[in-house]
């Protein structure tokens, strides 16, 4: 049963959609600041310590896919409620941990919810707001997609220095616990009659398929792309992909509804949003490690110096919103991801002696550029989408969208650790040649969003968004006579 609010409940979606998003991307880069003190902590080699973050990815790669499905059949407020539970509980067990085994074991365990709360929470999100406010709800979703990983690395770093390595995990416990009982007292729950039977031959062949490749684009870099290892899971991931497109198009209650892609709004937001989400999240794990192997700053100095970045985007989104229903998501998209290219050059030519103001100053340009993309990418894909499909939706756009993640920084890991090698000759690399094989990885990323620009021009048509672009209508005064 659900209480009385006095406000609006797409309100109270979005409240509940920012706690869940925010500690689920957050908990991704604040474990990432802590890997070298959980390696000191159980002993652990450096393959044994690396599954404490491709466990959770994969964990998470398994359930995204299905999550719609899930949303549907059991009801978006059942599912995203276990979610959080699940992710709230195992980030518990996590802090408790006595063995890297447990705790890898644990973070699979968080996985699971972690791969439900952000297709379900965007389902819920978009089922709440109006089409014609799609680019409102798209300034709540930039929230926790970049303040959270910007204060991850802040608060990882006050914790492990201050606290302890277990306090990473429980900072989770009380947003996961107001989450859960603001969300069981005032979320609405909400099923779809269409949502069918289970497809297991879909569920199996995604998470498998899904699977396989994101491990591959993990590892590339480091094991080299023609290492076993990454070939057989690359290319049995990649055959179990098609074969699972395939199957999904022949069925009629598909778990993945790639019929969707037939809508271009969708079809073309979905493919440039894979190019700006890479270059999003491939310059945020390649900028902390050259700040941090080369400048020598610790891991709160580096979250504090790329903070900039999330406070431009939060900034410029305001605008941007209100900017959409006049300008269109075409051009907005184009120029946004062109200023990133721009705001990017500089960084191919940055030197050690660089200073801290100098980046952070980079950093909120870059943020203020991302605004441009991010907000009418959200608002537009889902533009033509019924209410109805919002949830096998949702879990296409986050399966792409985590795809895109790793394969951007895969491209310029496999970028920088290329140009190292060949300039090194095999030995031991200096400062300075470490820096030009940083400098050519962030070309990289120029390169990546300019596609997006680019792409951006040539498909995106402002009639496809129609539905989203016409603003809110004022209510009319009543005049009495």
């Amino acid at each position: 049963m659900t209480r009385k609010l006095p406000f609006e409940y797409k309100w109270v979606v979005a409240v509940i959609f920012v706690l869940g998003l925010f500690m689920e991307i957050m908990d991704t880069t604040i474990v990432n600041v802590a890997i070298p003190t959980l390696q000191k902590t159980f002993n652990a080699t450096g393959a044994g310590i690396e599954w404490v973050v491709i466990g959770y990815l994969l964990s998470i790669a398994v359930w995204i896919p299905s999550s719609g499905w899930i949303g549907d059949r059991i009801g978006t407020k059942r599912t995203f409620l276990f979610a959080l539970l699940m992710f709230t509980a195992a980030s518990i067990l996590c802090g408790q941990a006595h063995s890297i085994g447990e705790l890898i074991a644990f973070r699979i365990l968080q996985g699971v919810g972690g791969g439900m709360l952000t297709p379900v929470g965007t389902a819920m999100l978009f089922r709440a707001f109006p089409q014609e406010e799609r680019a409102r709800a798209s300034t709540v979703l930039i929230i926790p997609t970049v303040i959270a990983p910007a204060l991850g690395p802040i608060i990882g770093g006050l914790l492990i220095d201050n606290l302890s390595w277990r306090w990473i995990f429980y900072v989770n416990v009380p947003i996961g616990i107001f989450g859960f009982i603001f969300g069981a007292l005032y979320l609405r729950e909400s099923k779809e009659p269409t949502a069918g039977k289970f497809d297991v031959a879909g569920f199996l062949l995604a998470a498998t398929g899904l699977t396989g490749m994101l491990y591959a684009l993990s590892q590339g870099p480091e094991k080299g792309w023609l290492s076993n290892e990454v070939l057989i899971t690359g290319i049995a991931g990649a055959f179990l992909t098609i074969v699972m497109v395939v199957v999904e198009l022949r069925i009629d209650e598909p778990m993945l509804t790639l019929r969707l892609y037939r809508d271009r709004m969708f079809r073309n937001s979905n493919m440039i949003n894979t190019l700006s989400y890479a270059s999003f999240a491939a310059f945020l794990f390649l900028l902390p490690q050259f700040l941090q192997t080369l400048l020598g700053y610790s891991a709160l100095e580096s979250g504090l110096t790329t903070f900039p970045q999330a406070v431009g985007v939060i900034l410029a989104s305001q605008f941007v919103g209100k900017l959409y229903h006049t300008v269109g998501p075409r051009r907005l998209v184009a120029f946004g991801l062109l200023c990133v290219s721009l705001s990017n050059i500089p960084f191919m030519f940055i030197s050690l002696d660089v200073s801290q103001t100098t980046i952070r100053e980079l950093m909120f340009l870059r943020g203020l550029s991302m605004a441009f993309a991010f907000v009418p990418l959200q608002a537009a894909t889902y533009a033509n989408i019924a209410k109805s499909d919002t949830g096998r939706a949702s879990a296409i756009f986050s399966t792409q969208r985590q795809a895109s993640a790793a394969i951007g920084v895969a491209i310029l890991a496999t970028l920088f650790h290329s140009k190292l090698i060949h300039l090194s000759g095999g030995s031991e690399a200096t400062h300075e040649v470490t820096l030009k094989a940083f400098h050519f990885a962030f070309a990289g990323s120029i390169v990546i969003s300019l596609m997006g620009s680019l792409f951006a021009a040539l498909f995106i048509r402002d009639i496809d968004a129609k539905p989203t672009m016409h603003p809110r209508p004022k209510k009319q005064k009543t005049v009495a006579v």
